[in-house]
């Protein structure tokens, strides 16, 4: 990114404090509502992946730390908030479609992936607009969302709509958010073997500065997430819906022209 404007590198600081507020208000989102913004700066989706995916990394770590530490303060015999029977359960479902995925990031031409992301996006950008997510309803829609999650996320980090549509069906609201953390940190932990093994650039000096960004989205998203346990916000998610809509239309037509 050495060859980027200023006014790129500070829009990509502004997304990635928006990355960071997403990922800890909802527990999922932060590839998924960061990236089609980011392509639009630079597209180039390899040089991206790496620094959200070391980022999930370390703020997923953190917070389930600091929330197990908290409950056992609370609580010496607190339940962990993480639903491990459960994480084991998908996890068996997920992990073969997710080293097919990974295996199709790394051979696959920057231009492609990011008309597969802008098409994605789109389709999720629908679903939060005409306020009907993605559901499941029986164990092969489960399996079916869960391969297609592990699949794409193993692509380009944005399967967690089509996991969020199962695993929010089975899993306590409260347990929800860390469940996931802990399902993000073991995902991304097999796309960064893989980043390395290939020899992609983790962009590790942007990280001095993009760290930072997403610890104060980071900070805020806590705060939002409570409100989110009391509350559903469906006019949010139709705001992010349309957003989302037309910045992908922007994207995929930029991808198309390219």
């Amino acid at each position: 990114m050495s060859d980027l404007h200023f006014y790129q590198y500070l829009l990509i600081g502004l997304i990635f404090i928006w990355s960071g507020f997403v990922r800890s208000g909802l527990g999922f989102g932060g590839a998924v509502l960061s990236l089609p913004f980011l392509l639009l700066v630079y597209k180039q989706p390899l040089v991206f992946l790496p620094l959200i995916s070391v980022q999930l990394l370390f703020f997923s770590a953190i917070t389930l730390v600091l929330n197990n530490r908290k409950s056992t303060a609370a609580n010496r015999n607190h339940r962990s908030t993480v639903d491990w029977v459960y994480l084991r359960y998908i996890l068996a479902i997920m992990i073969v479609p997710k080293l097919l995925g990974v295996f199709g990031l790394i051979t696959m031409p920057a231009n492609i992936l990011s008309i597969i992301i802008f098409v994605v996006v789109s389709v999720y950008a629908v679903t939060y607009i005409v306020n009907k997510p993605f559901k499941s309803n029986n164990k092969s829609v489960d399996a079916i969302f869960l391969m297609a999650g592990g699949y794409i996320s193993g692509t380009s980090l944005i399967g967690a709509p089509l996991i969020i549509a199962v695993a929010a069906q089975h899993v306590a609201r409260e347990h929800l958010r860390d469940t996931l953390f802990a399902l993000w940190f073991i995902l991304v932990s097999i796309k960064l073997a893989a980043f390395i093994y290939a020899g992609v650039s983790l962009q590790l000096i942007h990280h001095l500065w993009l760290l930072p960004c997403a610890a104060i989205g980071h900070f805020i998203g806590l705060r939002f997430h409570q409100r989110m346990l009391d509350a559903e916000t469906p006019v949010f998610f139709r705001v992010l819906g349309v957003t989302l809509l037309i910045i992908s239309a922007l994207g995929l037509w930029q991808a198309l022209k390219g």
